[in-house]
């Protein structure tokens, strides 16, 4: 009866075919262990660790589960279900599924002169602005920060800045040329004392 059954119909969603035969198929969680005939019904075994099936099956070997990066453990697998993996740190979904993540990717990275206008997460990209003039960025930072003032604390500008650096400033140096002038007149001075003092000392002056 099951041989002309077997050859004229197509199985039920239920059973899975066998030569002539359609088998009941095994639970979510079990494998075939024989296969069913005439006489007997479909033998299932239950799955091992570390393997799973997640669906009436007429497997003969259920599915080696997903393993994970150390730490990104959602949930763990079970003979009915698969391990569910999170993106690592840094990374977030590209092609998110009912039960995980089947590929990520690296967030990206801000340049100097952007800012993190929106930190990236598990599911989204990181997203970049430009920092506006007078402000300056590394690529780090969540918000442009403004020049540093150097008048403002009585210090010289040394370095003007960029949209990816900070002014530079130094202490407040004297005027150089009142150095030198300062320098030359005092030599002057020194010469001419010199002076004064030989021509007294060999009585070159007379009354």
């Amino acid at each position: 009866m099951n041989i002309f059954r077997g050859h004229a119909l197509p199985c039920h969603p239920s059973e899975y075919q066998i030569d002539s035969e359609c088998c009941p198929k095994c639970l979510p969680g079990s494998q075939v262990e024989t296969d069913c005939t005439e006489f007997r019904s479909t033998s299932c075994l239950s799955c091992t660790e570390g393997t799973f099936i997640n669906h009436p099956t007429g497997r003969r070997q259920c599915y080696s589960c997903t393993i994970c990066d150390a730490g990104r453990i959602k949930t763990s697998c079970t003979t009915t279900s698969d391990t569910v993996c999170e993106p690592l740190e840094g990374f977030y979904c590209l092609n998110s599924t009912e039960d995980g993540c089947m590929s990520a990717q690296r967030h990206t990275l801000c340049q100097p002169g952007q800012y993190i206008s929106q930190k990236g997460t598990a599911l989204t990209d990181t997203e970049c602005s430009d920092c506006s003039a007078g402000t300056y960025s590394d690529g780090t930072f969540p918000s442009c920060r403004p020049h540093t003032q150097c008048e403002s604390m009585n210090l010289q500008l040394i370095k003007a800045g960029t949209v990816s650096t900070d002014a530079q400033c130094g202490e407040q140096s004297s005027n150089p040329t009142g150095i030198v002038i300062g320098v030359v007149v005092g030599a002057v001075i020194f010469y001419l004392f010199i002076i004064c003092t030989v021509v007294r000392r060999d009585g070159f002056f007379y009354n």
